[in-house]
C-alpha cells in the first residue's frame, strides 16, 4: 500500500514530517524541514483513511472519491489534513474546478482576518495557488472573482490593477460585469491616476454610468475633463440618469465647477472633437434651454468672472441680467446678487481707503473709484422699482396698469412722463392691450390739461376717438371723456358739438351693435352710454325742444331702454307736458314687453288715475293692460283696477273685476286673491254674499288652499247661525285633510261638534276621520307597510318572551302594548271582537267630560258600576282595556283632553 500511495505523492506536494514551528498570530500550515523534504508525508494518512485511499486507487481519475475523502476531513480532520488531501486532489485532477475551489476557499478563509503586512509570506502563497489554477481554469470567473477579492486585501496596487486587467482580457465579454463590480470599488480606493484611467475604461462599456465618474473627476481635480463629460451628457438627448437627475440639475454642476474652478478651466473649455467652447457661450447657451431659470444661470455666470477677477464684466453680466429676465423671481435673485457683490466690493474698498487713512497715504485715483462705486450703487438702488416695471412689461407689452405705473413712478419728471406716454400708445395694440386702455389716453390728454395745455389736449382726444379700441363702450367712454374735458373749462358749446360729432349717424341706420366685424367707430352711435350721456348734457345746457329731438332720436335708433322712458316721461310731466308723457308711456310699451312692460304699464297707469282722466278711458288703459298680462302680474294690476272701480265707478263692476281676478293670477295669488275678494264683497253685500265666492274658491284652489277656505266658510256658517251647513262644509273639507299632516283642522272640528254637536254628529265625525285615515293609508301603503312591519316584528319577540315567561300577558301588558301602537292602526285585543266593540257602543251610555285628571271615585264607585275605558286617538280607532281593575288603574291617569269614558249601568 505504500509502494501505491508514493505513486500518488509528487515533490511540488509533500507536506513537512516534524512538529510544525507555531506563530503567535497564525498558525500556518507546516512546511518541511530541508532533511525531510523529500519524505513523504505518511504521518497525515491515518488508518481511518485506507477505505478512501484504496477508492482513490480504485478510480484514479474520478473526482468523487477526492470529494468524498475532503468531505470527510473536513468533519475530523485539522486544518493540514484537509490541506494535504485537496493539494493532493488538485495535483492528481488539475482541471477539476471544484477541487481547486474547495482548496483555495479553504487557504483563503485561513487567512481570513489577517494583516497582509504581517503575513505577507502566506499570502504570497496563496496567490501562487490561485495563479497555478488559473493556468488551466483562466476561463472560470468565480476563480477569478475569489483572487481578485483576496488581492484588494492586501497593499499591491500595479499587481492587482494588472491581474484586474489580465482578467478581463481572460473572460468574455458577457462576465465582464462581475470584475467591474471588483474593479470600480478598487480603483476608486486607491485613486489617481490609475482610477481615472480604469473608469475612463469602463465608461466606454458603461456611458450611463459618466455620472459617477464626473464625480470621480472632480474628486481627484480633473476639472476640466469634469466639464467636458458634463458637455457630453447634455449634448445627447437619450441620457438617462441613474441617479434621477435632470437636465437643469446637470447645467447648475457644470456651472457650479466651473464657478468655483474658474482660475484652473482654461477659456474656451476644450473639447474632445478639438474644437473649444468658451464659458460665456456654454451659459448663454442653457439661457435658450433653461428660460424659467434665466436668475440662477446669470447669476453664475457673473459669479464666474468675479472668481476670475474681471469685476467689470461681471457687472456687465448683472446689468444685462436684469435687463432681460421675463420674471420677478428671476429679476429678485439677480438683482439681490448684484447688490450684495456691490456692496461686498464696496466694503473691501473702505477697508482698504481707511487703512491708507492711517498710514498717512494719499491715492486719488483709488479714492475716486470708491466714489464712482457708491454712486453706483445709489444709482442701482433708485434703479429698482423702474426695472421691476421693466420686467412686468416685458411679460406684457400690453398691461395697461403697468403702464401706469410706470408714468406714477416719473413723478414730476414731464419730460419722463410725455416720453411713457407716447412709448405706451406706440406699444400697446389696442385689440390685446390688458385693462383699460382708453384710461391711459385720458390721462394722457389731462396731462396736458392740468397743464393748461386745452390745445395738445384736445390733440391728443382726437387721436384717440380713432383708435380701433376691443369694444364700443371704451370708444363711447372716450367720447364722453372729451365731453367733460370741456366741461370742466365751461366750454358747454364745444361739448354738445363734440357729442353730436360722436352720434352722427345715417337717418335709418340698420348697423347691429354687437356686429364684431364692425369697427367701435361704425357702431358708437348706437351706444346708449352715449346717448344717456348726451340726453344728459343737453338737458342741462340747452332747451326743452332740442332735448326732445335727442329722445326722438333714440327712439328713432330703437336703442331705448326703460329708464330712457321713463326720464323722457318724467321730463315732459315736469314741463306740464302730461298727454305727451302719456304718448312716451305707450311708446315704451310697444317697445318692451313682460316683464319690463308690467313696470311701465304700473307707473302709466298710477299716472293717469292721478290726472282724474276720464274713467272711461281708463278702463280702456286697464283692460289693454289685463289682456296680454302674465298671470305672475296681474294681482297688482287687477288690484289697482279694482280700486279704480270702488272709487269713481261701480260696487258691482268692482267685484266683476276682482272675479276675473281670481281666474287670472297665478295659482301662489289665488287663494290671497280670493280672500281678498270675499273680504270686498263681505263689505259692501253682506256675509251672504260670499258663499258663492267660497264654493268657487274651494273647487279653485289646492287641497291645502281649500282646506283653509272650508274652515273660514265654515266659521262663517257658524257665526250665521247655520250650524248644519257649517257641519257639511267640515264633511266636504275632510277628503282633503290627512289626519296625520293636518291635525289642526281635525282639532277644529272636534271642537266644533263639542260647542255645537251631539253624540250622534260626534260618532259621525269620528267615522268619517277614519275613513279619511283609511283612505290615505291606502294612497301610503307602501311607505307605511314596512315601519308597521318592523314594529310588529320586535313587538312579536317581546310578547313570545312574556307568554313564555307567565303562560299569558297580563292586563297591564296589554295596556302598555295599546300605549307604544302606532298612530293611525288598531291595537288588537283577542278578548273582544269588532261585533262586541260596536254592541258596548250602541248601549246606553253618558258622557263624562273632564278638564283635568280626575279620578272615577269623585264621581261613582267602582263597587256598583260597571264601567270601560275607550282611548281615542287622532284617528279615532279604540283600544278597550280588560276588566274593571284596569279600568280603576287608568280612571286615575286619564286626561279629558284626549280620552273619552262612556259608563253603562
Amino acid at each position: 500500500m505504500h509502494g501505491q500511495l508514493l505513486r500518488t505523492l509528487t515533490p511540488p506536494f509533500t507536506i513537512t514530517l516534524g512538529k510544525a514551528r507555531p506563530q503567535k498570530e497564525l498558525p500556518p500550515l507546516p512546511t518541511l524541514s530541508p532533511a525531510m523534504q523529500e519524505a513523504p508525508a505518511f504521518h497525515l494518512i491515518l488508518s481511518s483513511d485506507e477505505i478512501y485511499e484504496q477508492d482513490i486507487l480504485r478510480n484514479p481519475t474520478s473526482i468523487q472519491p477526492w470529494l468524498d475523502y475532503a468531505q470527510f476531513k473536513r468533519q475530523y480532520g485539522t486544518v493540514l489534513e484537509q490541506s494535504f488531501v485537496l493539494e493532493r486532489a488538485c495535483h492528481a485532477l488539475p482541471r477539476s474546478y471544484k477541487l481547486w475551489k474547495l482548496y483555495l476557499e479553504l487557504r483563503t478563509s485561513h487567512l481570513k482576518g489577517k494583516n497582509p503586512s504581517r503575513h505577507k509570506a502566506e499570502f504570497q502563497k496563496v496567490n501562487a495557488l490561485f495563479e497555478k489554477a488559473l493556468v488551466l481554469l483562466n476561463k472560470m470567473p468565480k476563480i477569478w472573482e475569489m483572487y481578485l477579492s483576496f488581492l484588494t486585501q492586501q497593499p499591491l496596487i500595479t499587481f492587482t490593477r494588472r491581474t484586474f486587467d489580465r482578467a478581463l482580457r481572460a473572460l468574455p465579454l458577457t462576465q465582464h460585469n462581475r470584475i467591474w463590480v471588483l474593479y470600480r470599488p478598487f480603483v476608486n480606493s486607491a485613486g489617481g491616476q490609475t482610477a481615472v484611467k480604469v473608469w475612463r475604461r469602463y465608461i466606454q462599456l458603461h456611458p450611463e454610468h459618466v455620472e459617477e465618474y464626473i464625480e470621480l473627476l472632480v474628486e481627484q481635480g480633473q476639472y476640466t475633463e469634469a466639464v467636458q463629460r458634463y458637455i457630453d451628457v447634455l449634448n445627447n438627448p437619450k441620457f438617462k440618469s441613474r441617479q434621477a437627475k435632470g437636465p437643469f440639475q446637470h447645467w447648475t454642476e457644470m456651472l457650479e465647477v466651473l464657478i468655483d474652478n474658474a482660475k484652473r478651466i482654461p477659456d474656451p473649455v476644450p473639447l474632445e472633437n478639438g474644437s473649444a467652447l468658451s464659458v460665456d457661450a456654454i451659459v448663454r447657451s442653457s439661457l435658450q434651454h433653461f428660460p424659467d431659470q434665466r436668475g440662477i444661470l446669470w447669476v453664475g455666470l457673473a459669479r464666474y468672472y468675479i472668481n476670475l477677477g474681471v469685476y467689470e464684466k461681471a457687472r456687465d453680466v448683472f446689468e444685462e441680467g436684469i435687463t432681460t429676465v421675463m420674471t420677478v423671481r428671476d429679476f429678485s435673485v439677480v438683482f439681490d446678487t448684484y447688490a450684495e457683490a456691490e456692496e461686498a466690493l464696496i466694503s473691501i474698498k473702505l477697508e482698504e481707503s481707511a487703512t491708507r487713512q492711517q498710514k498717512g497715504k494719499v491715492d486719488v485715483d483709488a479714492d475716486l473709484d470708491l466714489d464712482i462705486r457708491m454712486m453706483r450703487f445709489e444709482q442701482l438702488m433708485d434703479r429698482r422699482p423702474f426695472l421691476i416695471n421693466d420686467v412686468l412689461l416685458r411679460q406684457n407689452p400690453n398691461n395697461v396698469n403697468e403702464w401706469q405705473k410706470r408714468v406714477a413712478l416719473w413723478g414730476d419728471n414731464k419730460r419722463m412722463v410725455v416720453q411713457t406716454y407716447t412709448d405706451a400708445i406706440a406699444t400697446i395694440k389696442p385689440k390685446e392691450a390688458t385693462g383699460r386702455f382708453h384710461d391711459l389716453w385720458t390721462n394722457y390728454a389731462k396731462f396736458y390739461e392740468a397743464g393748461g395745455d386745452l390745445r395738445n389736449a384736445r390733440v391728443i382726444l382726437e387721436k384717440a376717438v380713432k383708435v380701433p379700441y376691443k369694444s364700443v363702450s371704451d370708444l363711447a367712454e372716450m367720447w364722453t371723456e372729451w365731453a367733460e374735458l370741456e366741461l370742466r373749462n365751461e366750454n358747454f358749446d364745444q361739448a354738445v358739438a363734440v357729442m353730436a360729432t360722436a352720434t352722427q349717424a345715417p337717418k335709418r341706420s340698420t348697423v347691429d351693435y354687437f356686429d364684431e366685424t364692425l369697427s367701435p367707430q361704425q357702431r358708437v352711435h348706437k351706444s346708449w352710454k352715449l346717448w344717456s350721456f348726451y340726453v344728459d348734457l343737453v338737458e342741462s345746457v340747452s332747451s326743452l325742444e332740442e332735448t326732445k329731438k335727442i329722445y326722438e332720436r333714440i327712439f328713432e335708433l330703437r336703442i331705448a331702454t326703460p329708464q330712457t322712458v321713463v326720464n323722457f316721461a318724467n321730463l315732459l310731466e315736469e314741463n306740464e307736458y302730461y298727454e305727451d308723457s302719456f304718448k312716451v308711456y305707450e311708446r315704451g310699451l310697444d317697445l318692451f314687453s313682460y316683464p319690463v312692460a308690467f313696470e311701465l304699464w304700473n307707473l302709466y297707469l298710477t299716472k293717469a288715475v292721478d290726472r282724474k282722466i276720464s274713467i272711461e278711458r281708463l278702463r280702456d288703459l286697464f283692460e289693454q293692460a289685463v289682456e296680454d298680462c302674465p298671470p305672475k302680474f296681474a294681482k297688482t294690476i287687477y288690484l289697482m283696477y279694482g280700486a279704480l272701480e270702488e272709487e269713481r265707478g261701480l260696487a258691482r263692476h268692482a267685484m266683476r273685476i276682482y272675479e276675473r281676478a281670481t281666474r287670472a293670477v297665478s295659482e301662489e295669488d289665488r287663494a290671497s286673491m280670493f280672500e281678498f275678494y270675499i273680504t270686498k264683497s263681505a263689505s259692501n253685500f253682506g256675509l251672504t254674499s260670499t258663499r258663492s265666492i267660497y264654493t268657487s274658491a274651494i273647487a279653485a284652489l289646492s287641497d291645502k288652499d281649500a282646506a283653509s277656505m272650508c274652515i273660514k266658510f265654515a266659521e262663517m256658517e257658524r257665526r250665521l247661525g247655520e250650524i248644519d251647513r257649517a257641519r257639511a262644509i267640515y264633511g266636504h273639507a275632510s277628503q282633503f285633510c290627512d289626519p296625520r299632516v293636518n291635525p289642526a283642522f281635525w282639532k277644529k272640528w272636534e271642537q266644533f261638534e263639542v260647542q255645537h254637536g251631539n253624540e250622534d254628529t260626534f260618532k259621525e265625525m269620528l267615522r268619517i276621520k277614519r275613513s279619511v285615515q283609511a283612505q290615505f293609508n291606502t294612497d301610503l301603503n307602501f311607505i307605511a307597510s314596512q315601519a308597521v312591519a318592523r314594529q310588529q316584528a320586535q313587538q312579536a319577540d317581546v310578547d313570545e318572551d312574556d307568554m313564555d315567561d307567565n303562560g299569558k300577558a297580563d292586563a297591564m301588558a296589554q295596556l302598555e302594548r295599546q300605549a307604544r301602537a302606532p298612530v293611525g292602526f288598531v291595537v288588537a285585543f283577542p278578548q273582544e271582537s269588532k261585533a262586541e266593540t260596536e254592541n258596548k257602543l250602541s248601549r246606553r251610555t253618558f258622557l263624562l267630560r273632564y278638564t283635568t285628571p280626575t279620578p272615577l271615585t269623585s264621581v261613582m264607585t267602582y263597587d256598583t258600576v260597571q264601567c270601560t275605558l275607550y282611548s281615542y286617538t287622532d284617528n279615532g280607532h279604540i283600544g278597550l282595556p280588560s276588566d274593571t281593575n284596569h279600568c280603576r288603574h287608568l280612571c286615575h291617569t286619564f286626561e279629558a283632553t284626549d280620552k273619552v269614558l262612556l259608563v253603562s249601568k
